[in-house]
């Protein structure tokens, strides 16, 4: 199930990357951030507005403020009022925030009390905070799916244990958690993309922590098996899905292809593992996280297997 678009409150923002507020009278409560780039308003200050995506975070370096500086009071809050009022087809910016601990003009404060756009500042370099601001706004403004099944830490790696319901996939998880692994998420797992390449795996609030357990109900991972039995995400590098044994089924027995599954347009190694009588399935997922290690250090043991044996045949024919 893949959700819409998502929007984080600029309180948060200010929040989480330490950011002083020069317009206390502006409320942020309110204020939704939904755009993951920032922008510097340069071109905007030069009076040039076509193109200008006032939906983002406007930030100002030591450039832009030595440029209004060199303009002018005048000038500079001219321009700086255009990009505050905003319009029907231009909506004001979220904030507007100086590095570098700027001293801001109380002429551009006023303005930001008129227009009601929150003035921020932090002590941090242009160049620093906008990675930081960008890779935080990515993660929290990730595309993002819910998922049915178990994540769990088991050696570094992110495995998701799914299949249908009641094939065991938390009697797994508790198995694993017993034997010093971590758990991330029982029964809904919510899943991030935040790259081309990652997706991070995370819990709801509501159940984070909890294993539900047919016939004993629910129980606590971290109050019973302590706080280094459990984690809050985790990025996923693979996935097993436990289904029932099918005698007329075909199973991959050497694992010289990678299967994957797809979420969010994100592909991710996936293994079918048959659940019959007396197979251990908390070991065999340990194993193929293991194995799933192994290979991404560039060690393949059904590869290995397979060129022993061609170089076996090889050698037989050259000594006929």
């Amino acid at each position: 199930m893949q959700n819409g678009s998502y929007s984080v409150p600029l309180k948060k923002l200010v929040e989480q990357l330490h950011l002083e507020n020069c317009t206390p009278e502006v409320s942020i409560e309110d204020i939704l951030i939904t755009q993951s780039d920032v922008n510097r308003p340069a071109l905007q200050l030069a009076g040039y507005f076509d193109y200008f995506d006032s939906k983002r975070i406007q930030i100002i370096g030591h450039v832009e403020h030595t440029y209004m500086q060199q303009k002018g009071m005048e000038h500079s809050v001219a321009m700086m009022e255009r990009i505050m009022a905003g319009s029907d087809e231009s909506p004001k910016p979220p904030c507007i925030i100086y590095c570098r601990e700027i001293d801001i003009r109380d002429e551009i404060v006023e303005l930001a009390n008129k227009y009601k756009v929150p003035l921020l500042r932090t002590q941090k370099s242009t160049s620093s905070f906008m990675a930081e601001v960008i890779r935080w706004l990515n993660v929290e403004l990730a595309p993002r799916c819910s998922v049915h099944g178990v994540l769990v830490d088991l050696f570094g790696e992110g495995v998701l244990i799914m299949g249908e319901s009641g094939i065991g996939k938390s009697e797994v998880a508790l198995e694993l958690v017993h034997r010093g692994h971590r758990l991330v998420s029982d029964d809904v797992v919510e899943i991030k993309r935040v790259s081309d390449i990652s997706l991070i795996g995370s819990a709801p609030n509501i159940t984070r922590h909890f294993i539900e357990l047919r016939g004993v109900g629910i129980i606590d991972a971290k109050a019973l098996f302590g706080a280094e039995s459990v984690k809050n995400e985790q990025e996923i590098d693979l996935v097993i899905k436990l289904e029932e044994y099918n005698k007329e089924q075909e199973y991959d027995r050497l694992g010289l292809e990678e299967q994957y599954i797809e979420f969010l347009g994100n592909e991710v190694v996936c293994h079918s593992i048959p659940i019959r009588p007396g197979r251990n399935s908390a070991i065999i997922c340990e194993t193929a996280a293991i194995n799933h290690r192994q290979k991404k250090m560039g060690y393949n043991a059904a590869l290995e297997l397979y060129n022993r044996v061609t170089s076996n045949l090889a050698e037989k024919r050259e000594g006929e």
